[in-house]
């Protein structure tokens, strides 16, 4: 029988060590952040591209399915919204912050301010002491595996004993969770949760269309690809139209919206994501982690816990 660790994160104690990724734009919302609260891990919103009262909507959303269970909210440093999405999510009475796709400062003073556990997602030993320092709960390392934005090239497996070394707080794995087996190497590791992301995009509570799913199905190893986003880091995708539209340089760019603090406008990131979300993959950018190949059915977040966890036990 193996022991799982127990996570705490500040005041928080999910019943499992894992939180579900932050999948944007509008594929974590309420209905899977819920889900996956409502079973014992933590559920996270993509606050992302969302406006205000969407957020507080979503935030409402996930609280009626979770039963008590905890939610959280993600969102990337490199939004131009970023402190605004945060700032309403406390307000909201969220129950955790993380913060991917850069880093940023005062999301420190906010989680301060409102007494809300934040969780910075690290490639770097030195990010992760950094985190710390500034009042960090705990850090996500997150390694090349996983899908969407990217901050390295390193695999999260061979910078977790550097951060693990480095810092007092939990280390949370991320990238390559996509099975028990995944849930129990990383813990033999000595970690002390699992960020899961593609597991979680590929649920019934995912709120993507069933071509984005049927992608993700017809995945074979090694067709996960690094594509640079405007954003200014790498991201792991599933070639579509789109995408070789990018790389051939005939995609069409819309009028800018200004959503990002800084931006290449090689293509519009955040449209990309809708469209990819919401079906229309000859105009959408299909994230996902390198090991999306191993998936071979869309499951109930209920199933992907039961798949997860049976037979593993909770540590008194």
């Amino acid at each position: 029988m193996k022991i799982l660790p127990k996570l705490r994160i500040g005041k928080l104690q999910p019943k499992y060590p894992i939180i579900q990724g932050g999948m944007a734009i509008r594929v974590s919302t309420g209905k899977l952040a819920g889900a996956v609260a409502r079973e014992g891990g933590i559920g996270l919103i993509a606050g992302s591209g969302m406006e205000m009262d969407e957020v507080r909507n979503e935030i409402r959303i996930a609280r009626s399915i979770a039963e008590g269970g905890i939610v959280g909210i993600n969102t990337m440093a490199a939004a131009t919204e970023f402190m605004d999405v945060m700032k309403t999510a406390a307000e909201e009475g969220i129950d955790l912050l993380v913060a991917g796709a850069g880093f940023s400062r005062d999301i420190f003073d906010l989680a301060k301010d409102y007494d809300i556990p934040i969780v910075p997602i690290v490639s770097s030993d030195r990010v992760a002491a950094l985190s710390e320092k500034l009042g960090a709960s705990a850090v996500v390392v997150e390694g090349c595996e996983a899908g969407g934005h990217l901050g390295t090239d390193r695999p999260a497996r061979d910078i977790f004993p550097e951060v693990k070394a480095k810092v007092k707080i939990p280390v949370v794995l991320a990238g390559g969770v996509i099975d028990k087996n995944d849930i129990i190497e990383a813990f033999e590791l000595g970690a002390d949760g699992v960020q899961v992301g593609t597991r979680f995009a590929a649920s019934f509570e995912a709120n993507v269309d069933k071509a984005f799913h049927d992608r993700y199905l017809q995945a074979k190893k090694g067709d996960v690809f690094r594509i640079l986003s405007p954003v200014g880091l790498q991201g792991n995708a599933l070639e579509t139209v789109f995408t070789q539209k990018v790389e051939d340089g005939t995609v069409e760019v819309p009028a800018c919206i200004n959503c990002l603090k800084k931006c290449s406008r090689r293509f519009c990131i955040v449209k990309s994501l809708i469209e990819a979300r919401s079906g229309n993959l000859d105009k959408g950018l299909v994230f996902a982690g390198e090991h999306v190949y191993r998936i071979n059915e869309i499951l109930s977040v209920k199933d992907i816990f039961h798949n997860f966890f049976d037979g593993l036990e909770n540590k008194d």
